[in-house]
C-alpha cells in the first residue's frame, strides 16, 4: 500500500493506537507495528546495516567548524557517546564539518564493527581551509587516519549539484573506485543538492548511496516534494541506499509539533528511504527524534 503525500497529510491527525513494548531506554517503548529508531536496515544493496537512525554532526557546519565541534572537543565525545549509548549506530561526517576527531575518540571504546561510519568529500573552492583539493585516494587515506580505522563504510562527494555531476567529477569516481577496491571504503556515493543531480544518480551505476534532502513540506529541498518524491522512489527501486536529510527543514518546523510529526511519518512511510540522518548537538534532540519515530506505524 502506497501513500501519497495529500493522503498522508489528511491522515496525519488521526493516530494509531497499540501496545507498547519492547523497552529500549528509560521510560521509552515502541508500539507493536512501528518503527522503531533503533532496529537495523539494510541500506540499498550494500550489504550495509545501519540503524534507522543516523547521528547527523553538521550542523551549521564549514570550515571544518561546526555545532558538536563547538560544545568543545571534551563536551562533544562525551555527547556522541550518550548519543551511541541510546543506540544510534550510524554517525554522519564530513570534512567539512571538523567532527572526524570527535567520532574517533568517542567510538574508540567500542568495537568497531559494532558502528557505521559516513563521510563526505569536498571538491570545490571554499568550506574548507586549504586551498589545494586533492585526489580522492589522498583524501580517503587522511580520513582513515583522522578517524583511526581500518575503513569508512560510506564515502561520498559532498554537495554535489550539477546535472552532468558523473561526467564532470569522473576523476573522482574513478579514485573512489581504487578505494573500495583496496578494503578502504565499503561504498561510495554522492549527497546532493540540486534534484539535477539526484535524477543523475537514479541511472548512475557508480552510485551505492546517496543523502537526499526530504522533508513533508518542501522547505532546504531540492524542489517541490511532489517532484523530488518520484525520483527518490526510483532511487530506491535501483537499488541505491537511500538516506533522508533536511527531514525536519533543518530546523524550521522546530516549533511545530505537528510539522515535525507529519514530516516523519512523511518520510518514513514513503517506503523509500532506509536511513534517516538527523542532526544533533544537545540530548533533547534524540529524546524528541526518538519519540516521534516511534509513534509512526508501518506501511506494508
Amino acid at each position: 500500500m502506497e501513500y501519497s503525500r495529500r493522503h498522508f497529510i489528511g491522515a496525519a491527525a488521526a493516530g494509531v493506537g497499540a501496545v507498547l513494548l519492547n523497552v529500549r531506554y528509560a521510560g521509552a517503548a515502541v508500539a507493536a507495528g512501528n518503527h522503531d529508531p533503533y532496529e537495523t536496515v539494510p541500506l540499498g544493496k550494500t550489504g550495509i546495516r545501519p540503524t534507522r537512525l543516523c547521528m547527523g554532526t553538521g550542523i551549521r557546519g564549514g570550515d571544518r567548524q561546526s555545532n558538536l565541534t563547538r560544545l568543545g572537543y571534551e563536551q562533544a565525545v562525551k555527547f556522541v557517546r550518550e548519543i551511541y549509548n541510546r543506540g544510534v549506530r550510524m554517525f554522519d561526517m564530513a570534512d567539512t564539518y571538523g567532527t572526524h576527531a570527535i567520532i574517533s575518540e568517542a567510538l574508540k571504546i567500542y568495537p568497531r564493527r559494532d558502528y557505521v561510519l559516513f563521510t563526505k568529500l569536498w571538491f570545490m573552492r571554499g568550506a574548507i581551509p586549504e586551498a589545494e583539493r586533492p585526489d580522492a585516494e589522498t583524501v580517503a587515506a587522511r580520513f582513515l587516519s583522522e578517524l583511526q580505522t581500518d575503513y569508512i563504510d560510506g564515502m561520498q562527494l559532498h554537495c554535489v549539484t550539477s546535472g552532468n555531476w558523473n561526467t564532470e567529477l569522473s576523476d573522482y569516481m574513478t579514485a573512489l573506485d581504487k578505494v573500495k577496491q583496496k578494503g578502504m571504503i565499503r561504498s561510495h556515493g554522492l549527497s546532493c543538492h540540486a534534484l539535477a543531480a539526484v535524477e543523475t544518480a537514479v541511472r548512475e551505476p557508480w552510485v551505492d548511496t546517496i543523502h537526499v534532502r526530504l522533508n513533508a513540506y518542501g522547505p532546504k529541498m531540492d524542489d517541490k516534494v511532489e517532484k523530488v518524491e518520484p525520483v527518490v522512489k526510483q532511487l530506491h527501486e535501483s537499488g541505491k541506499g537511500v538516506i533522508a536529510m533536511k527531514i525536519i527543514g533543518e530546523g524550521e518546523f522546530s516549533k511545530s509539533d505537528e510539522q515535525r510529526d507529519n514530516s516523519f511519518r512523511y518520510v518514513l512511510q514513503l517506503g523509500a528511504v532506509d536511513v534517516l540522518d538527523v542532526g544533533m548537538d544537545k540530548i533533547s534532540d534524540i529524546i524528541d527524534t526518538e519519540s516521534r519515530i516511534r509513534k509512526v506505524p508501518r506501511i506494508n
